[in-house]
């Protein structure tokens, strides 16, 4: 592992522990979170966007004019918009993605809710989403935070990840070990 991934991943948990302590301090969490989570959906959809968080040559007065115009035209949260120029003028804002995955899920956290992951071939409805966190959360006790992909590849069945424990029921990972065997046969 090199220094630079470590130093990235320690100095993005201290970024993500202070955004969520200026945001409990101003009692805007929820608020934060949902502009955070909003950002990564941003993130993951926009090539441009996401051009302009990991292109060095941009310089800090663009970005930050940009963060600008997005926090007007969405509303965004102030304390939100002052913390990413913040990023923005430390030159961290390459770690952004980062750091707002860390603090959504240090906000999960502090909930109590544990995180899952559920990857399906069958694209499900919201009713059939809800149902599966509904039983989750029975089976498991406690709050689920459930973050829902439809994977066409799977070609059938789901995969499931709750915490560290995976269950894969889909057709790609029979294959896959149907395969191994006859490799190693």
């Amino acid at each position: 592992m090199s220094n630079s991934k470590d130093f990235s991943d320690t100095s993005a948990s201290r970024y993500s522990l202070a955004l969520y302590e200026l945001a409990d301090e101003m009692d805007q969490i929820k608020e934060i979170e949902n502009n955070s989570m909003a950002f990564l959906k941003l993130i993951s959809k926009s090539a441009e966007f996401n051009s302009l968080i990991k292109d060095p040559t941009n310089k800090q007065n663009e970005i930050s004019n940009v963060i600008s115009s997005i926090g007007k035209k969405y509303n965004l949260n102030a304390l939100f918009t002052k913390f990413l120029n913040f990023l923005v003028s430390k030159r961290r804002f390459f770690f952004m993605e980062k750091i707002l995955i860390g603090f959504v899920d240090l906000c999960s956290k502090k909930r109590g809710e544990i995180k899952a992951q559920l990857l399906s071939a069958k694209k499900l409805d919201e009713n059939e989403i809800n149902n599966i966190k509904k039983e989750l959360e029975e089976n498991l006790k406690s709050k689920i935070k459930l973050d829902y992909l439809y994977d066409e590849s799977l070609i059938g069945g789901l995969v499931m990840k709750v915490g560290s424990t995976m269950v894969d029921t889909s057709i790609k990972n029979k294959l896959q070990q149907i395969e191994k065997g006859m490799i190693e046969a």
